[in-house]
């Protein structure tokens, strides 16, 4: 028999990044342009660090 608290239903036609960690599911949103790094501890995600690139495209200020 299965628990049904253990399954989750995610739209595959939608981009995104899932983590699944301690029984609870966190999507990860994209971003236009950037990297996000996982921070792994005991083997578990533990942080994620999220940067972000600008182009320079003779803007005066970014």
């Amino acid at each position: 028999m299965t628990d049904e608290t253990t399954k989750a239903v995610i739209d595959l036609l939608e981009d995104g990044i899932y983590i699944v960690s301690g029984g609870n599911l966190t999507k990860v949103t994209p971003k236009s342009h950037g990297e996000d790094v996982i921070i792994w501890k005991n083997g578990q995600p533990f942080d994620i660090i999220r940067s972000q690139r600008d182009r320079l495209e003779g803007q005066e200020v970014i």
